[in-house]
């Protein structure tokens, strides 16, 4: 099956590669690598905007760990990224109605392996709650009878809408925000006693903006990072893109890329490149 899926692989971009010469002849073009993308097939990659894993560079191009991580893993498989900002609460009508091919944004497989068709893990992070510099929140208990912002339809929100069998206290008030960046104004102006997100996201903002929070030191959950396709998807993509990811944690690409945006890229690998030499 393995060789079946590198020969499909060989395959695409063998295509890719007659596509761009046929292009560089009939434009009078050589050694052009804007000409080679032009000729792949691409894939439509639905994200919003979350640093560092995707946000708008001052190019005004999209740029973050994931739309690097995007790029080099489906060139890999001879196909070209586009990434379209969507909004988050209908991705998965987005990604069933192919309106987007796949969904990547710093997405946890955790709690939806059966939503969707998944492609990873490709990453660790860990879900956690911030708090103001100031506050006498110190553990997850303290939250009993707070108010906690976090971005609807994440994995946060989950938890704490089912706070009681998730161990964790019941609040006095969950805001549920479609825009991330609200987040951080809501725990800042004191709307908010908590924040909860990807702890890349708040230790990003933190830097970007020079602002100091205080993370709690037990987490919400670890979550794996994925991508998700429909749950219906007829080929097999999802799971070369899954045999990719392993090449590129077994030679270093996924740190290397990882090491650019954080400063700790253990953190985040947390024994995924041991489990490719396994």
């Amino acid at each position: 099956m393995k060789k079946h899926r590198r020969g499909l692989r060989l395959a695409a971009c063998l295509l890719a590669l007659a596509m761009c010469a046929a292009l560089l002849c009939s434009c009078g073009r050589t050694g052009k690598t804007d000409d080679y993308t032009a000729a792949m097939p691409v894939i439509v990659v639905g994200s919003d905007n979350y640093p560092p894993f995707n946000y708008m560079g001052t190019d005004g191009a999209p740029t973050g760990i994931d739309v690097e991580l995007a790029t080099e893993a489906f060139g890999r498989l001879g196909y070209r990224v586009k990434f379209v900002t969507i909004d988050w609460e209908k991705k998965k009508e987005l990604v069933e109605n192919d309106t987007i091919d796949c969904i990547w944004g710093s997405f946890s497989m955790d709690g939806r392996e059966e939503e969707y068709q998944w492609a990873g893990p490709y990453l660790h992070s860990r879900q956690v709650v911030a708090v103001r510099s100031d506050s006498d929140i110190r553990t997850l208990q303290d939250l009993a009878d707070k108010v906690v912002a976090v971005q609807s339809t994440t994995k946060p929100e989950e938890l704490f809408l089912n706070a009681e069998q998730n161990g964790l206290p019941r609040l006095r008030r969950l805001y549920s925000l479609q825009n991330r960046d609200l987040l951080y104004t809501t725990l800042l102006k004191g709307y908010a006693d908590a924040l909860a997100a990807h702890e890349s996201a708040i230790r990003q903002f933190m830097k970007d903006y020079s602002v100091e929070y205080r993370i709690l030191d037990e987490p919400l959950m670890t979550a794996r990072l994925g991508v998700a396709f429909a749950k219906e998807r007829g080929d097999d993509l999802p799971q070369q893109l899954t045999e990719v990811f392993q090449e590129m944690l077994a030679d270093g690409t996924v740190r290397q890329i990882v090491s650019r945006y954080l400063d700790d890229p253990e953190h985040y690998l947390d024994g995924l490149e041991d489990s490719t030499h396994a």
